[in-house]
């Protein structure tokens, strides 16, 4: 991964990018898988991405060193929050289809707040690893401990909802976080999944699900 960062600074048409690690399947709790990592990144436009899948260094090493690859395309639908001071993800104009909704949430813990926040995080990682209608879910991270990420796919809005809002555990959490200033800096988006190619932990798990075709706008952001 830290060779990948100077080609990645030079690939044209890419915005905004984050090289992240993750956790050990779908847990968001403390442990980390080392074989398994994610690419996050924003592009000015379609062939932007098409040129790097195809002409980049980058992913070429992955067609030949990985054992798994998953790829999805995002068309961001809410956004809230900074990532480093940065808002990278602008909502397209769009009319989303019913159907599978990828949520990305991100947060800088302050130092004090890390003890609290890892206590919290078993009872919500068990809520969300139970969750009728969660398709997939994995923590991501740009730091040990104190940058997290959690990226998950849901059947559809209502299941997001019913997570985010009917959970006690979860509710709980997000009440202390707000209390007690846990996150020095948080971010929280929702997307429209419109394509998917590969497998994670062996199928697609969008596959047959009909991914939404959102109409929108192209955008510089």
């Amino acid at each position: 991964m830290a060779f990948d960062r100077p080609v990645l600074r030079r690939t044209p048409g890419l915005l905004f990018w984050r090289l992240l690690g993750t956790g050990r399947g779908p847990s968001t709790t403390l442990g980390a898988d080392l074989r398994r990592w994610a690419l996050l990144a924003v592009w000015r436009d379609e062939q932007a991405l098409e040129e790097f899948l195809e002409r980049s260094p980058i992913p070429a090493r992955w067609r030949r060193e990985a054992v798994e690859t998953w790829h999805v395309r995002l068309a961001p639908i809410s956004s809230r929050g900074r990532w480093n001071g940065v808002e990278p993800f602008t909502p397209a104009p769009l009319t989303p289809a019913p159907g599978p909704v990828a949520v990305l949430t991100r947060a800088s813990i302050r130092p004090s707040r890390l003890l609290a926040f890892y206590r919290s995080v078993p009872s919500v990682d068990r809520l969300l690893r139970g969750q009728e209608g969660c398709l997939a879910s994995a923590g991501l991270g740009e730091w040990p401990l104190a940058r997290q990420a959690t990226f998950s796919l849901w059947r559809d809005a209502a299941a997001v909802g019913a997570f985010a809002y009917a959970g006690r555990a979860h509710r709980e959490v997000i009440e202390r976080v707000r209390a007690h200033d846990w996150y020095s800096e948080e971010l929280f988006a929702r997307f429209v999944p419109y394509a998917s190619a590969g497998t994670w932990d062996g199928t697609d798990p969008l596959a047959g699900l009909g991914p939404g075709s959102p109409r929108f706008a192209p955008s510089h952001r």
